[in-house]
């Protein structure tokens, strides 16, 4: 699937527009059958659905997309109400991270009705994805809240760790939300050294994931130990320690389609003499501790 983002909707939306329409944070799903899709219509009238605003997204494949907010509705026939994190896996990667769009920009298309400075009305910016303020000319972008999420190795063992916002006894890699003024390589030493007291180094980019939670940007690194004892700061977490591939293969981790699998697998891949299962804790999280 190739989605091309755009701001200029077509003449016309054609029959197969995606509509990613949203009831507060859930999105309104086809649960008909045994996989879960997103509804395509020419028009949300034709499900008896009318939404308080709309935005065009672009096109999937060719398709329009738009997300759109409804102030209170019943889920048609057949259709119903999801939460995005437990679509996670369910969706396939090009339409949950297009829903995951979708809801950001509804978002922040909802929350910025009125200017944070004036108070008057915004209304849409001509040629870009903002809204402005014709009272005193405030420009309001979309936001994208920057995370970093690192796995920290010594040898043949991974830190990982179970917070205390995580359920049972989950456990993932460490991160947490960049400061003003913070490179993301600072960000990934003041975490690890704020949350379990040690140094690292080596630091190295992994790779990103978009996170609509509600408007994450989770970048990745890999790092070394670099010394220190575990010092748990007790508040976030309640367990850390080191363990091998053997020992992480018994423990629950993040699904798959999370960042923070990913950076797991790869240690595995490296050290492990049996290549990984899927022992996800279907936490709707990316393993962050941010």
């Amino acid at each position: 699937m190739v989605f091309v983002p755009a701001l200029v909707p077509p003449a016309e939306r054609g029959r197969d527009a995606l509509w990613f329409l949203f009831h507060g944070d859930a999105l309104l799903v086809d649960a008909r059958g045994d996989e879960i899709a997103i509804p395509r219509r020419p028009d949300p009238s034709s499900l008896r659905l009318r939404p308080v605003r709309t935005q065009y997204l672009g096109a999937l494949d060719g398709a329009p997309c738009y997300s759109g907010e409804l102030a209170g509705a019943d889920a048609p026939e057949g259709m119903a109400f999801r939460s995005l994190r437990p679509l996670l896996g369910r969706l396939p990667d090009p339409l949950f991270a297009l829903a995951g769009r979708a809801f950001q920009i509804m978002d922040w298309d909802r929350t910025h009705q009125f200017c944070g400075k004036c108070g008057g009305r915004t209304e849409p910016l001509e040629g870009e994805r903002a809204r402005t303020c014709p009272g005193c000319g405030m420009h309001y972008f979309p936001r994208v809240t920057p995370a970093v999420i690192v796995s920290v190795t010594r040898g043949r063992k991974i830190l990982l760790a179970h917070a205390r916002r995580f359920p049972s006894v989950f456990y993932s890699v460490l991160a947490g939300f960049v400061e003003p003024g913070e490179t993301f390589e600072e960000c990934v030493r003041r975490e690890v050294r704020e949350e379990v007291g040690i140094e690292v180094t080596n630091l190295r980019y992994f790779g990103s994931q978009p996170w609509p939670f509600p408007h994450s940007l989770m970048v990745a690194f890999t790092a070394e130990y670099g010394g220190g004892e575990l010092v748990l700061e007790e508040k976030e977490i309640v367990h850390a320690d080191w363990y091998d591939p053997e020992e992480v293969l018994r423990l629950r981790i993040p699904q798959p389609e999370t960042v923070a699998r990913q950076l797991i697998d790869r240690f595995l891949s490296e050290h492990a003499r049996v290549q990984p299962r899927n022992r996800s804790g279907r936490s709707g999280a990316p393993g962050s501790t941010a």
